[in-house]
C-alpha cells in the first residue's frame, strides 16, 4: 500500500503561470505537481480541497525583498532575519523571496552572503540573495548612502562567486564594473542586473552584450529616456532580452510609464518586485536604516529628504495595483509576479508555474483579489 500523500485541487480557475484554465483540477503528490487534469476526470481516493471559486495559482515569487513584518535583512543579516522576512511575505502570498542588502559595509556584506546561504538551505522560500550595490553610480544612489559606495573590483567578483548559493541578483551600474567583471560574474550562473546608473544606452548595451540580463526597478535611480539620448531606460526597453523590474505601488513609476514599459516588454519582460521595507506584510510604520529615521507617509517610505526608501507593499499588492489602476488581465499581472521572476533566476520548473515536477507552491484569490489560502510544497500555511 502506497504511503504517499496525494491531493487535488478543484473549483477554482487553474492559472498556470503563462494563461488562465477552466474547469481543470490540479493533482499534487508529496508536495509536488503530479498533473492537470480535466476536473470530470480528477481523482476521487485522494485528499480533496474544493476551492469554491476563485483562482489557484502559483505563489508570488519577489526578487527584491529588504524587509518586511518588521525585519530589515542590512539591519540583522543572519538567516533568523530571513526567516522572518520569508514568514511574514508569506502570509500575503509570497511562496519565494530574494533576500536584498543594499549598499552597506564590507562586513554586513559578508554577513548578509553568509546568511543567504545558509537560509537557501533550510528556510522554505528563501532562494538566495540580491546583492544591491555598492557597485553603483554615486549620482543615483537613491537613499542609498555615499560613503560605501565604490567601484567593483577582482576580488568582489571573486567573493560573490565563492558566495554563490542558490539564486543570486547582483545590482551594479556599468561605469562601477565594466563589462570584463559583468562576463565574470553572468558566466558564473549570477544574475547581473544593471541599476542605480546614469548610464548612456552605449554602456548599457555593452554591459547586455556582457551578460547582464537584467534592469532594477525600472526608472528609477538611472539615467531616463530621452529622444537622443535612451540612457538605461531606453536601452532595456528596446532589447528583448532583457527583463525589467518594476516597483507598482503607485508612488515609484507614473501609471502611463508603467503601460508604456509593459507594452514595449510584455508580461514577460517585466517582473514586478516589491522593494519592500520593515512596514511591508504587517511591519510598523516607523524604522531605523543605517542610523537614519524612515517613516510611512501613506503609501510611500521616505527619510528626512523625503527621498523614497523602498516601499510597504507586497508582491501581491503590486499585482492588485496593475489590475485594478492600470486594467492589466489578471493572467498577465499573476505571470510579472510568476513565471517571469522565476525564468530571469533560472527557477522556471521549480517554482513560478503549474506543471508536473514544479513544488506545490500555491495561492487562492478570490474574485475581489483576497487571499484565500496559500500552500508550502502542498501544506497549508497560515495567512
Amino acid at each position: 500500500m502506497s504511503d504517499r500523500r496525494r491531493q487535488v485541487f478543484f473549483g477554482a480557475r487553474l492559472f498556470d503561470g503563462l494563461t488562465m484554465r477552466d474547469d481543470r483540477a490540479l493533482v499534487v503528490e508529496d508536495g509536488a505537481i503530479l498533473a492537470i487534469a480535466p476536473t470530470a476526470e480528477r481523482p476521487r481516493d485522494v485528499e480533496a480541497v474544493d476551492l469554491a471559486g476563485g483562482v489557484l495559482a502559483p505563489g508570488l515569487v519577489d526578487w527584491q525583498v529588504n524587509g518586511g513584518g518588521g525585519a530589515l535583512f542590512n539591519a540583522a543579516p543572519t538567516p533568523e532575519t530571513i526567516a522572518a522576512m520569508a514568514a511574514a511575505h508569506r502570509c500575503a502570498g509570497v511562496t519565494s523571496i530574494l533576500p536584498t542588502v543594499i549598499t552597506d559595509s564590507p562586513a554586513v556584506l559578508a554577513a548578509a552572503l553568509l546568511a543567504a546561504a545558509e537560509a537557501a538551505r533550510v528556510t522554505p522560500g528563501a532562494l538566495g540573495v540580491h546583492v544591491e550595490g555598492p557597485f553603483i553610480d554615486p549620482r543615483r544612489k537613491g537613499v542609498h548612502l555615499a560613503e560605501f559606495i565604490r567601484p567593483m573590483r577582482d576580488r568582489d567578483v571573486e567573493q560573490l562567486v565563492l558566495a554563490r548559493s542558490g539564486a543570486m541578483v547582483v545590482t551594479l551600474a556599468p561605469a562601477a564594473a565594466g563589462p570584463e567583471r559583468i562576463a565574470r560574474l553572468a558566466a558564473a550562473g549570477i544574475v547581473v542586473s544593471l541599476g542605480h546608473a546614469e548610464a548612456t544606452a552605449e554602456e548599457a548595451r555593452a554591459a547586455f552584450a556582457a551578460g547582464a540580463r537584467a534592469v532594477t526597478h525600472l526608472f528609477n535611480a538611472m539615467s531616463q529616456l530621452g529622444s537622443r539620448a535612451p540612457g538605461l531606460v531606453g536601452a532595456a526597453l528596446a532589447d528583448p532580452r532583457i527583463v525589467c523590474g518594476l516597483i507598482a505601488d503607485g508612488q515609484h513609476v507614473h501609471d502611463a510609464a508603467m503601460r508604456a514599459a509593459i507594452n514595449a516588454k510584455g508580461a514577460g519582460g517585466v517582473a514586478l518586485v516589491s522593494d519592500a521595507m520593515p512596514p511591508a506584510a504587517g511591519g510598523p510604520s516607523v524604522f531605523m536604516l543605517q542610523g537614519r529615521r524612515m517613516r510611512r507617509e501613506g503609501s510611500r517610505l521616505l527619510d528626512d529628504f523625503d527621498t523614497l526608501a523602498g516601499s510597504a507593499i507586497t508582491l501581491l499588492d503590486a499585482v492588485r495595483y496593475v489590475v485594478g489602476a492600470l486594467g492589466l488581465p489578471l493572467a498577465e499581472a499573476l505571470k510579472m509576479a510568476t513565471a517571469t521572476p522565476a525564468r530571469l533566476l533560472g527557477l522556471d520548473g521549480r517554482i513560478g508555474g503549474l506543471a508536473p515536477g514544479a513544488r506545490a507552491d500555491l495561492i487562492h484569490l478570490d474574485d475581489r483579489l483576497n487571499l484565500r489560502g496559500v500552500w508550502l510544497a502542498g501544506a497549508p500555511q497560515q495567512t
